[in-house]
């Protein structure tokens, strides 16, 4: 595991200070962790919505996967 330094402002160490004394995270690590993951999660729903819109609006590659290549 990498351990990694960020500074943040008071208002974000007041929040995962919550996060820890409500029970809702276990450490300060876990909150920031947790965050991350978050982030991968809602970035990942993202691609994929904007790839369900790009099939719905056609714009879609069909075929041989060799014979696409070569088109580009």
């Amino acid at each position: 595991m990498v351990t990694i330094s960020i500074p943040i402002n008071l208002k974000q160490e007041k929040f995962i200070d919550y996060l820890v004394k409500s029970g809702k995270v276990a450490n300060k690590a876990h909150a920031v962790r947790r965050a991350i993951d978050l982030m991968a999660e809602e970035d990942l729903v993202e691609r994929v919505l904007k790839s369900q819109l790009e099939a719905r609006e056609g714009k879609i590659l069909r075929g041989d996967l060799r014979e696409l290549v070569k088109q580009f």
